[in-house]
C-alpha cells in the first residue's frame, strides 16, 4: 500500500514537471531551433550584413561627392572676375592652386576673350598646356552656349567630365568640374573649371576618406557593434568599375587592411566620379563565415540550454524523490520511535505494578525485577537522549563539553554498564583496551553515547553468531576505537548511506527490528565534532567492523 502511494506521488510529480516545465521548454527550444535553421537556409544573416554594407557604401558615396562639390565651390568662389586682365587672372589662379593642391589646373573661358588655362606650379608642362588650351578652345567655341544653358538649369551649376586618360606613367583617372558664375548673365557664355589632380586623388583624397569610413561601427544584425573583434574590422577600396571583370583588378585606392580579393558589396559612383566604384568587406573574414559562426553558436546555446534543462529536471526529480523518501523515512521514524518508547515503558509499568501489588515474595525475584526496570529505564533514557541530540544537531544548538579524559577508563566503564545486557542476550564479548593511551580532550557523554550506539547495533543485527569485540588502541597520532560483530553485514552500495539520518538498509532483519535510524548519524556527527571520523568495513553475512578515529594531536 505504501509503495503504491509512493508510485502515485512520483507519477504526479513527473506529470507536473512534464506539463509545467518540459513541454513549454522543449517547445521554445524547438521553435528557436527552427528559427535558426530558417536563418541559415535563407542566408538572412548575410543579407543583414550586406544591407548594412550597402547603407555604409551609400553614405560613403554621398560624403565623397559632397567633398568634391565643396572643394569645387570653394575654388569657384575664388575665381578671377571676367573683368580682370589675363595677367591678373593668371595671378589669381596661381594663388588659388597654391592653396588647393588637389587641383592639377584651372581654366577660364570667355567667348569674347578666349580660354586661359593655368596649371599648378608642380604640374607645369608646356606640351600638356598647349594640348589643354586647344582642347578647351575648340570645345567651348562649339558647345559653350549650350553648356551654359544646361548648367543654368541645374540646382548646382556644376557638371563633371570623368574618365581614364593616358598619362606619362600610364592610364590615370581624371575628373574635371565645369561651372558657370551666378552673378553673370545667362546669355553670356562664360565658363570656369578645375581638374582634380589624379595623383592627389589616388594618394590623398580617397585614402583619407576610406580610412574615415572604415573607422565607423557596423551593426552586424545582432544588436552589437561588430568592429570590436580584430578579424571583423572593415576594409574598403575605390576601383575602376568594369562590368566585364568579376575581380576588381584595377584598384585606385584602398584602406588599411585590404588584402586583395573581391569585395562583399560594391556600389558604382555617380558624378563627380563616374566610372569608379566603392567596394567593402571584412578584413579577416567574410559575412558567410560570420553567419556560420553565429549559427553554430546559436545551436550550441540551444544544446547547452537543453542539457541544462534536462539536468535541472533530473536534479529536481531526484531532489523531490529524495524528499518523498525522506518523508517516508520520517514516518517510519515516528512509528519506530513510538514502538521503542512503548516497549520499555510497558515493561517498566508491568514490573512496577507487579512489585506494587506484592505478588513477588522472594528477594531474589524482586532484585531481578528491579534490575529489569533499571535496564529498561537506561534503554529509554538512551533512546530519548539520541532523539534530543539529533534535535539539537538539526537546530544547530548542539554543544560539546571537552575535558581531559582517560579514554581507556571511559570505554571500560561504558562496557561494564552494558555487560549484563550483552551477556543476557548470549553474546561473547572480547575487549582489547590499551591502558597506555594518554588522556585526551573529549566530551565524555558524547563518546560514551557513540560507543553505546555501535554496541546496540551489533546486538540488534547479529542473528546467528553472537559475537562482539571492542578494541581501543593507538596508531601513530590517531586514537582508534573498533566495534566488531559477526552479524548480517552491510552491502557495499549501502555502506556510504548508513550514516544518513533515518536511513536503514534493505535487509529483512533490519526492517523487522525496530529502530530510529539515528544512531550511526549521531556517531558520525560526534566524531566529526571531535575532529575525527567513522569508517565501516563489512561483508554481507560475515559481520561488520566500525572504526571511530580521533586525532591525538588536537587533544594534547
Amino acid at each position: 500500500m505504501k509503495s503504491k502511494r509512493e508510485a502515485n506521488t512520483r507519477f504526479r510529480l513527473v506529470l507536473t514537471l512534464g506539463l509545467a516545465v518540459v513541454v513549454p521548454a522543449l517547445t521554445l527550444i524547438y521553435v528557436n531551433f527552427q528559427h535558426v535553421k530558417s536563418i541559415q537556409r535563407g542566408k538572412k544573416f548575410e543579407a543583414l550584413i550586406h544591407r548594412d554594407f550597402q547603407y555604409l557604401l551609400s553614405n560613403s558615396a554621398n560624403k565623397i561627392n559632397a567633398k568634391a562639390y565643396e572643394l569645387t565651390e570653394q575654388a569657384r568662389d575664388a575665381f578671377p572676375s571676367e573683368a580682370d586682365s589675363d595677367k591678373e587672372k593668371r595671378r589669381k589662379f596661381d594663388l588659388l592652386l597654391d592653396r588647393s593642391p588637389w587641383f592639377a589646373h584651372a581654366f577660364f573661358y570667355d567667348a569674347k576673350k578666349g580660354v586661359i588655362v593655368q596649371p599648378h606650379r608642380a604640374h607645369t608642362d608646356e606640351k600638356e598646356l598647349v594640348n589643354l588650351d586647344k582642347m578647351y578652345s575648340g570645345w567651348f567655341s562649339l558647345e559653350g552656349p549650350h553648356l551654359v544653358e544646361q548648367l543654368c538649369k541645374k540646382p548646382k551649376p556644376i557638371m563633371w567630365y570623368s574618365g581614364e586618360s593616358d598619362g606619362p606613367n600610364g592610364s590615370t583617372y581624371t575628373t574635371t568640374a565645369i561651372f558657370t558664375f551666378p552673378q553673370l548673365a545667362k546669355d553670356r557664355p562664360v565658363l570656369g573649371g578645375v581638374s582634380f589632380d589624379p595623383n592627389y586623388l589616388k594618394q590623398n583624397f580617397f585614402p583619407q576618406l576610406l580610412e574615415e569610413f572604415t573607422s565607423q561601427k557596423l551593426n552586424d544584425g545582432s544588436g552589437q557593434d561588430s568592429n570590436e573583434p580584430e578579424e571583423q574590422r572593415l576594409a574598403m577600396l575605390v576601383y575602376m568599375a568594369d562590368t566585364s571583370r568579376e575581380e576588381p583588378e584595377r584598384p585606385l585606392a584602398t584602406s588599411a587592411g585590404w588584402n586583395g580579393g573581391k569585395p562583399e558589396v560594391s556600389l558604382s559612383l555617380d558624378n563627380p566620379f563616374h566610372g569608379l566604384a566603392l567596394g567593402i568587406k571584412f578584413q579577416g573574414t567574410t559575412a558567410e563565415a560570420i553567419a556560420h559562426r553565429w549559427v553554430v553558436q546559436s545551436f550550441l546555446i540551444l544544446v547547452v540550454l537543453s542539457v541544462l534543462m534536462i539536468g535541472g529536471l533530473v536534479l529536481t526529480y531526484r531532489s523531490v524523490n529524495k524528499q518523498v523518501a525522506l518523508a517516508r523515512l520520517k514516518s517510519d521514524f515516528v512509528s519506530n520511535v513510538s514502538h521503542e518508547l512503548r516497549t520499555p515503558l510497558a515493561l517498566i509499568r508491568l514490573y512496577a505494578e507487579t512489585l506494587e501489588l506484592g505478588r513477588i515474595t522472594t528477594q531474589d525475584k524482586k532484585n531481578e525485577y528491579y534490575s529489569i526496570i533499571r535496564k529498561e529505564s537506561e534503554r529509554l533514557s538512551s533512546l530519548i537522549n539520541n532523539i534530543l541530540d539529533f534535535s539539537r544537531i538539526e537546530a544547530g544548538r548542539k554543544e560539546y563539553d571537552f575535558r581531559e579524559t582517560d579514554i581507556a577508563e571511559l570505554v571500560r566503564n561504558t562496557l561494564d554498564s552494558y555487560r549484563y545486557q550483552i551477556e543476557q542476550q548470549g553474546f561473547a564479548l572480547e575487549e582489547h583496551i590499551d591502558p597506555s593511551i594518554p588522556a585526551v580532550k573529549v566530551d565524555r557523554e558524547a563518546i560514551a553515547r557513540a560507543l553505546v550506539n555501535l554496541v546496540n547495533n551489533a546486538l540488534k543485527y547479529s542473528d546467528s553468531e553472537k559475537f562482539l569485540a571492542v578494541k581501543l588502541y593507538r596508531e601513530q597520532s590517531v586514537l582508534k576505537l573498533e566495534v566488531s560483530d559477526r552479524g548480517i553485514g552491510i552491502e557495499r552500495n549501502e555502506q556510504a548511506r548508513i550514516f544518513e539520518k533515518f536511513y536503514r538498509t534493505c535487509d529483512p532483519l533490519v526492517h523487522n527490528t525496530k529502530g530510529s535510524g539515528l544512531g550511526l548519524s549521531l556517531v558520525r556527527h560526534i566524531t566529526q565534532a571531535h575532529g575525527g571520523g567513522v569508517e565501516v568495513e563489512s561483508t554481507p553475512g560475515r559481520g561488520s567492523k566500525f572504526t571511530v578515529w580521533l586525532p591525538l594531536a588536537q587533544s594534547t
